[in-house]
Formats: structure tokens, sequence, C-alpha cells
């Protein structure tokens, strides 16, 4: 079965039914925690639990520097919202590892910022050492994947679509929601990815909702991909696509087809003039919820509730 490790400024905990358990480890960093496995198993085994985990303050279980490679429309929902009609390219993006925050930090919006977007995604977390070359199989994923983590690709679509630039949109500090848990998996709980449902909600309103069949690309090529020009270390993050119900849809064909023959500014006013009676996009005061799991609970990544708030 697998484990739910939290972060906290104290340290590492193992979650056993709503308590935390400490685990008697030196680690720093997610790459270190996660070669000392024997730590976690012996707080797996501990008799006593401690504190309530809703006593602790939980920080991204992801710990930065490290390197944040995503993948981009790895769903097929989100395909149709992003108006692909026919096969979709997999490609991959970077964000800077100073996106990634904690699963109850704000979202800071910046100040030129307007169309303040979600994604959750699910998170993989690499255990080993994916040298460039790599093929992996399904057979595979537990050799070089530790674990899961709940992701919110928080992006801000007038930076990403007037300058073509995911880097800089993706990138901003506190973009990268993570955690509350890193759910470190057994060779047996890989059969049942395909189940977990991906939900979120902004103010209590349902906004996704899908399973990873939904998913494109699945993890074991997700990987493959990316090794042909990309090393992954352990603790290293790969975000695995979002799926349809961003605030962000493509425009009707009729209307696209009309906006091309426009100069690019016209263009993008006209766009964002439009975008702009979008009741979806984020704003100071918003709560964005997000969580992974699956039915019955084998796998559970918990839950992280993000406010919005506006630069100070």
């Amino acid at each position: 079965m697998s484990t739910n490790v939290l972060r906290t400024t104290d340290g590492w905990w193992v979650v056993r039914g709503g308590r935390a358990v400490r685990i008697a480890t030196k680690a720093r960093t997610t790459a270190e925690l996660l070669a000392d496995r024997d730590a976690v198993r012996e707080a797996v085994a501990a008799g006593e639990p401690g504190p309530p985990v809703g006593d602790l303050v939980a920080l991204s279980p992801v710990t930065t520097p490290c390197r944040v490679v995503a993948q981009m429309v790895n769903h097929r929902s989100h395909a149709r919202d992003s108006g692909y009609t026919g096969e979709v390219p997999p490609a991959f993006f970077r964000k800077a590892s100073g996106s990634v925050s904690g699963p109850g930090e704000a979202i800071v919006r910046p100040s030129h910022v307007n169309f303040l977007d979600y994604e959750v995604e699910l998170g993989l977390v690499m255990g080993a050492l994916l040298p460039i070359g790599t093929v992996v199989e399904e057979r595979d994923l537990p050799s070089y994947v530790a674990g899961l983590v709940v992701t919110d690709d928080v992006s801000a679509r007038d930076v990403q679509l007037t300058k073509t630039q995911f880097y800089e949109s993706k990138s901003y500090p506190t973009f990268t929601p993570t955690g509350p848990y890193l759910c470190l998996l057994e060779p047996e709980d890989f059969a049942h990815l395909l189940d977990l449902r991906l939900t979120l909600s902004a103010n209590g309103e349902p906004r996704q909702d899908r399973t990873l069949a939904d998913m494109i690309v699945p993890p074991a090529r997700a990987l493959t991909l990316p090794a042909r020009f990309q090393t992954l270390e352990p603790g290293d993050l790969l975000p695995t696509g979002t799926p349809g119900g961003a605030a962000l849809k493509a425009p009707p064909t009729a209307v696209e087809k009309l906006g091309a023959l426009l100069p690019p500014a016209v263009k993008w006013k006209a766009f964002f003039k439009s975008q702009a009676r979008n009741p979806r996009y984020l704003h100071a005061g918003d709560v964005v919820t997000a969580a992974i799991a699956t039915p019955g609970g084998r796998i559970d990544l918990g839950e992280q509730r993000t406010p919005v708030t506006d630069p100070r």
C-alpha cells in the first residue's frame, strides 16, 4: 500500500489515520528522504501516532531547487477545450522551481496579470536517475517514479498567449502549489494509476473532474519522451497535464479564422476583451481546492486549498 509523507518546518512525517508520525531522518531534501526509505518504513511501523495532521502546516513535499518539466495538452478533454481536432503532438515545457509553493500557501497574482488560470495536474516525483536515452516501459515505472503529488499549474494567460511564453507565464512565485502529501508508491500501486481522479474547484464551484484515463500520453511514455533531451534525477517533478475545465478555452472556429486576418495587436485586444467577460479566471479572494485520489482511497494524495491574493 502507498504511504503518505508530509513535510513541515520541523521535518518529515508519515500520515496515519489523520495523525502524523515523525520520521527519524536527517533528510533535508526530497531526494535525501527518498534515499532514506528505511526511516519511512520505521515510522509506518511505529506504535504511537503523533499530533493530528490538521495541527501541522504543510510545506511542499517537493523541495527546491529541482527540475520541473511539465507536459502540455495531455488530456483529451483539455485538447478539445484548446481547439485541437486531430492528433495532439506531445510537448513539454520547463517551469522555474521557484514557482513551487505549499498546499495552503496563497497564489500571488502579479500586478500585470489580468487572466489568472488554474490547472490541476498529477505530478510524478522521480526516485531514480533517468539518463538521456532511457526508454521506460510500464513495468519500469516503479524503478523510476517514487511517488505522486497534487500540483496546480497556475498560468498567466495574457503573458502566455501574447508572448507565446510558457516559461514566464507559468513560473512566477507560487505558480506551482504542490502537495499536501508525497504519496510513496509500492510496485503494486502502479496498476491503479488510471483510476486516479483529478478534481479542482474554485470557491466551491466544480471546474475540473476527470480520471487519468483521459490522458493522451501515459506516465511511462511521459518519461521516455523528455529523456530524449533531459536528464531527470531523484526529487525532480514532472506534472503530467491537466484535464478540461480550465478558464481558457479556444474561440469558435469562425472567430479564430477571422482573428487570423487581423494584426496581432488588434487580434489580442479583441480576444482579451471577450475574455474579460469570462468569470472563471481567478481573482483576489478566490480559493482554489484541488485533490487527486482513487475511488476507495487506495491512493489519496490529499487536498490543497490555496487562496488567491494580489501582491502587497
